[in-house]
Parts: C-alpha cells; structure tokens; sequence
C-alpha cells in the first residue's frame, strides 16, 4: 500500500505534531516532578502531581497512541517501509515501549503519588515515583527525534534482500514464456 502524496502529507504532519505533543507533554510532566520534588510547600506539592494526573490520564495516552499509529501508517504507506531501515524499526520498537510503559508505570506512579499527597497533606514519598518515567520517556523522545532527522544505521537484512530484489534484470525468455 502506498499513501498518495497529499495522504502521505497529511499523516506527516499529523505525526509530527503528535510526536511534539508527547515530547512537550513529558516536558510538562517533568517540570511538574521537579517542581513537586524539590518544593517545600505541600500545597505545591500536591497542586504539581494533581496537574501531573491531569495530564497522563487525559493527554499522554491519546497523544502516544497517536504518534504511534500515525508513524505505523507512514511506515506501511512510503517507501521506508517499516523493517527496511533500522532506523525506522528501532522508532516503532522505542514508540511500542514507551507508549506500554506509560500505561504500566508512568500512570500508576502518578496516581500512587497523587493518593499519598492528597491524604492530609503528606510529603511526597518517593519522587522516584514521578521522576524516573519523564527522564526515561524524554530520553527516549528526544533519541527518536535525534534518528529521524540523521536516518543512520542503513538498511535492514530485509531491506537490503528486497532493494536487490528490486534491482534484478528480468530474463526475457522467462517473460516471453509467461505471456
């Protein structure tokens, strides 16, 4: 399948727009965790990891699904193909990753830290807890926008078996044979 030009333009955009929501968003989400973690007021404390909610159980999950479904489609619909160019496979791997562990630990540790803060005013218990996955995804993030732009690593094993498929000459006996 192949995306017509305007089709392929329009995903482009949609991916790329997704990719700066999620990046600023983990941005956001990291200025919150430091802010909560470093601050001595626990009003602040517990107004940063409620806004921190906020933001992973209404933005970060549709924005991740996003970015991932929208590079799938440039995947399958341009010519980069989804396992011809490690660059290419290793976005989608990284995407698979980090959109699984915002469901399975970036969310649960802000709701965790968000019902310890909010139970009388306590103190944040471990700002590990809303630390750890902002620094990893924002590592992540800006790695996948580092690989995009400077496309390194060349072509897969399958990448390379079909580009030579693709360059083979056709044997005319074979293909009059056949018509």
């Amino acid at each position: 399948m192949k995306l017509s030009r305007p089709a392929r333009r329009a995903s482009l955009v949609v991916h790329v727009a997704a990719s700066a929501s999620w990046l600023g968003l983990t941005l956001g989400l990291l200025a919150l965790g430091i802010t909560a973690a470093t601050t001595g007021s626990a009003v602040t404390v517990e107004a940063s990891v409620r806004a921190m909610k906020l933001f992973a159980d209404w933005l970060l999950l549709p924005v991740a699904i996003l970015t991932l479904l929208s590079g799938l489609l440039l995947s399958l619909g341009t010519p980069w193909g989804l396992a011809r160019h490690r660059w290419v496979y290793t976005k989608f791997w990284l995407t698979l990753a980090t959109t699984t562990a915002t469901v399975f630990a970036l969310r649960p540790g802000v709701n965790s830290a968000v019902t310890a803060v909010a139970a009388a005013g306590n103190p944040l218990p471990d700002a590990g807890d809303i630390l750890f996955g902002p620094i990893v995804s924002m590592s992540a993030y800006v790695f996948m926008t580092v690989i995009s732009v400077v496309k390194p690593w060349g072509l897969t094993r399958r990448g390379r078996n079909l580009r030579a498929a693709a360059r083979k000459p056709v044997d005319t006996g074979r293909a009059r044979q056949a018509a």
